[in-house]
């Protein structure tokens, strides 16, 4: 079997770093982070760092975002530019974008990576509830591309990676607001990658499973024992980590994928084939005040 690349739970950096892909993969590439001050996003941003590449990480903590630059650069000497934003206001994206590309002169990637989820069944969902995840995961998606597209990539080309899920593969108890957000934006992926490939512009999907490290898993995953039990009904029979997301998006994001666009990759150790739906946890929230 092949060495598991390294990980560390919390939002640090790497203490060490073994290179798969060549070191200048990204040299002085610019990428446009959303959600990258914390989790799969702040791995993702300093992997395309070790590679050579300086990035913008984005979110609606600027404290947040300040603090993960500081440690990304520390551990790789490129720049990093953190900016408060928040998805769902064009005016605040195109302020951000206006900015990053003042300091930088140019975008080349954008990771679309901002996302909001919370378990709950349909019959206690809220409308407001729903309208908030599409609104973060969805049309803060299209936000970002459209603003991205008019400001640089139409004229200059460029690659979009959108973070999705697999949670629409097969449905799932407690996830339709999130399922529906995610499937809505692979549909866009293909949408998108059709119209603006003419540009230039290449547009994939990456869903991740069950990553460990991850605020989502924390929230979303159950126990410890439960997590791990539901690690080994999947065909590789463990969790993914934060470093093999943000290498599978570095290959979508690189020349490596010049010829990609307008697909999905999974990245989920098979799991999506193999998980059972848990109808025990559906009863329990059912029996409880669920609403939001």
């Amino acid at each position: 079997m092949a060495q598991l690349p390294p990980d560390v739970e919390e939002d640090e950096c790497l203490p060490e770093y073994r290179y798969l892909f060549c070191p200048d993969l990204l040299q002085d590439k610019v990428a446009f982070i959303t959600g990258g001050g914390s989790g799969i996003g702040f791995r993702i941003a300093e992997i395309f760092m070790r590679h050579g590449c300086h990035t913008v990480i984005a979110s609606r903590s600027l404290l947040r975002v300040s603090m993960a630059a500081k440690k990304l650069i520390a551990a790789t000497g490129r720049q990093c530019l953190p900016l408060s934003m928040d998805v769902r206001a064009p005016p605040a994206i195109m302020a951000a974008v206006d900015q990053a590309l003042k300091e930088f002169g140019k975008i080349d990637i954008l990771i679309n990576g901002a996302a909001g989820n919370f378990l709950c069944p349909a019959s206690a969902l809220s409308f407001n509830a729903f309208r908030t995840v599409v609104d973060i995961d969805t049309i803060g998606t299209f936000n970002v591309s459209r603003v991205l597209y008019e400001k640089f990539f139409r004229d200059h080309g460029g690659v979009i990676v959108n973070i999705t899920a697999t949670l629409n593969l097969r449905g799932q108890v407690l996830q339709v607001h999130a399922g529906s957000a995610k499937a809505a934006v692979d549909a866009m992926t293909r949408h998108l990658a059709v119209e603006w490939g003419p540009q230039n512009i290449r547009i994939n999907s990456l869903a991740p499973g069950p990553i460990s490290g991850t605020e989502g898993l924390r929230r979303l995953g159950g126990s410890p024992a439960r997590v791990s039990t539901k690690a080994l009904v999947s065909p590789l029979q463990r969790l993914g980590n934060k470093t093999e997301i943000a290498h599978s998006v570095l290959y979508l994001a690189s020349p490596l994928a010049s010829f990609v666009t307008g697909t999905m990759l999974v990245v989920d150790g098979g799991a999506w084939l193999t998980s059972p739906n848990d109808t025990k946890q559906l009863a329990n929230f059912e029996s409880s005040s669920a609403k939001l």
